[in-house]
């Protein structure tokens, strides 16, 4: 086995039992487990697919991507941003085909992994993460309005319609359930500054569900669920649905692979709470191709167990590392946690409201949203203000992956109109003392990128700027020139010859010399020796052309 495939492989470094770690993972992972069970409880049913799936993905997927994973911290398993994602899946292909999407999605990011581009999320700008998670907050929210008015709403659909539409038919147990709503954000919100240690969402949700059960409120509750984890079966593949399925599994999987790594690298900066250890020791640990390669596997399993897609968890990472994780034991122990849930708790937890586990996305929704870097974003530039807005309101109105990619294009064209703004040509005065026929030598320095943005306003403000017999290019001070910017670089040697003028070039970076030769620009040029590295030579051999083109002038019309 090659060491690059071996480096994406699980080996003895990830096995760390010594008794302090072993105590602190333990703790670390039953924290996470008992704040992971409502949520896990409440993207299934957020998904369309019921309670159970969100259950099974926890526990199965939890624990691939915590063996595979590439990051000893990270917890995995449904999130709200995947809910958002299969709902409308699930709305025209059924539940049933969101196992499926599990396994072909997990093997995109497989394969992605494999491929080392977990790179890549590195180049998502700043505003386009905080418009998508404002996006993916504010559905979450939305999805929620039904269940907190008591009204049952179908799967998919605008969120914001479906919204409204259920808050103008809510029913005569509207109060009931926006009770429930209230106490479980009040406990959500309010036991933290006074209990920090406690698990105010399982505080919460307890809590309602006991009141519910007394007083036999008359709410939607979750209903019955699995008392064992299923067996590992493929699902049924036919060829007409999978042939549907493969366009919403590649988004499926850009999806996991985009949230995971983000979430991995917002863990990888987090300090934790143990002596002498860094946020730079844990961001050495975090392999972003293998943290796809854990994904990957993750949602495989999760789908032939009847599980949904699973990615990295940023809100259940964070208290992961905050309650003193140490190794990969910590996500296990949580999904330990909810795998003894199944087989020993499942009749209490039939019992919750489906009121009260939208209490807790709802608070939970609020809290993806940093308003002081959404406010950072929108008061740093105006193009930036843009794509943050443009990327959330495309996320809310239409899909989650469009609004990246269109984020992603938006925020392109303004940072290429940026660099096409910064670059630049000006006629430069010739250094030193001035020498008869100087007044002939057009000296232009072109500094930024010479690139497909900028080129043609390049070549076309030399052409027409200049008068000389001699023009000089100086290139030193370009940092980048692609195929279209030297490309155009050619076409304006090659019109200057034409109409005359003799080009001297200046400067060529080492960097840049090959794409010239290549395009042509150098065969453009009348002599090979046009080509220096230093000014004072190129202006010498500048001044010597202006010399003899003066004197061949004179010789030709010789005074009367």
């Amino acid at each position: 086995m090659s060491a690059s495939l071996r480096g994406l492989l699980p080996g003895r470094a990830d096995v760390d039992l010594r008794p302090r770690t072993v105590r602190a993972d333990l703790v670390a992972g039953i924290t996470v487990g008992i704040v992971a069970l409502p949520l896990a409880l409440a993207f299934g049913v957020s998904a369309g697919v019921g309670p159970a799936p969100g259950l099974v993905t926890a526990v199965v997927a939890g624990i691939v991507a915590a063996v595979f994973g590439g990051s000893r911290v990270q917890v995995s398993g449904p999130t709200g941003a995947m809910a958002v994602v299969l709902a409308p899946i699930v709305a025209t292909h059924g539940p049933t085909a969101v196992p499926l999407v599990a396994i072909l999605a997990g093997a995109i990011v497989l394969l992605a992994g494999a491929a080392r581009l977990g790179r890549v999320v590195t180049f998502i700008p700043w505003p386009v993460v905080e418009g998508f998670t404002l996006g993916i907050a504010t559905i979450i929210f939305l999805q929620q309005v039904p269940a907190a008015v008591g009204v049952h709403a179908s799967v998919g659909g605008n969120p914001l319609v479906v919204a409204i539409a259920a808050v103008t038919h809510a029913g005569p147990t509207v109060w009931w359930a926006l009770g429930t709503v209230a106490v479980v954000a009040a406990i959500m919100l309010v036991l933290p500054r006074f209990a920090p240690g406690l698990p105010a969402s399982l505080v919460a949700v307890v809590a309602v569900t006991t009141v519910a059960q007394l007083t036999q409120a008359p709410l939607a509750r979750i209903g019955a669920l699995p008392d064992s984890l299923p067996l590992p079966v493929l699902p049924t593949v036919d060829l007409g649905l999978l042939r549907a399925l493969v366009g919403p599994a590649v988004a499926v999987a850009a999806l996991a692979a985009i949230e995971s790594l983000l979430s991995a690298r917002v863990a990888a900066a987090m300090p934790d709470s143990t002596p002498g250890r860094t946020a730079d020791d844990d961001a050495r640990r975090y392999d972003p191709d293998r943290e796809l390669v854990g994904q990957g596997l993750a949602s495989i399993a999760s789908g032939a167990f009847g599980g949904m897609p699973a990615t990295g968890a940023i809100a259940r990472t964070a208290v992961n590392v905050r309650a003193g994780a140490q190794t990969r034991l910590a996500a296990i122990t949580h999904s330990a946690m909810i795998l003894g849930v199944i087989y020993l708790a499942t009749g209490a937890v039939s019992a919750i409201p489906l009121a009260a586990l939208a209490g807790v996305l709802m608070v939970t929704a609020t809290r993806m949203v940093s308003v002081a870097a959404v406010k950072v974003v929108l008061t740093s530039t105006r193009s930036d203000a843009l794509v943050l807005v443009v990327t959330a309101v495309i996320t809310i109105a239409v899909d989650l992956i469009e609004a990246v990619q269109i984020g992603l294009l938006v925020a392109a064209f303004f940072a290429l109109r940026a660099v096409s703004r910064a670059t630049s040509v000006r006629r430069e005065p010739l250094p030193g003392p001035a020498h008869p026929g100087d007044e002939h030598i057009a000296l232009y320095r072109l500094d930024g990128a010479m690139f497909f943005g900028a080129a043609d306003r390049i070549g076309a403000q030399i052409r027409s700027s200049t008068d000389a017999l001699v023009v000089v290019l100086r290139l030193s001070q370009l940092r980048l020139v692609d195929a279209t910017g030297a490309h155009a670089l050619a076409e304006l040697v090659a019109a200057l010859e034409r109409a005359g003028v003799t080009v001297l070039v200046k400067g060529v970076q080492p960097q840049h010399l090959q794409l010239l030769t290549r395009v042509g620009v150098l065969d453009e040029l009348r002599h090979e020796n046009h080509l220096f590295d230093d000014l004072d030579p190129a202006l010498e051999h500048a001044r010597s052309h202006v010399a003899r083109s003066m004197a061949e002038q004179l010789a030709s019309h010789p005074a009367a």
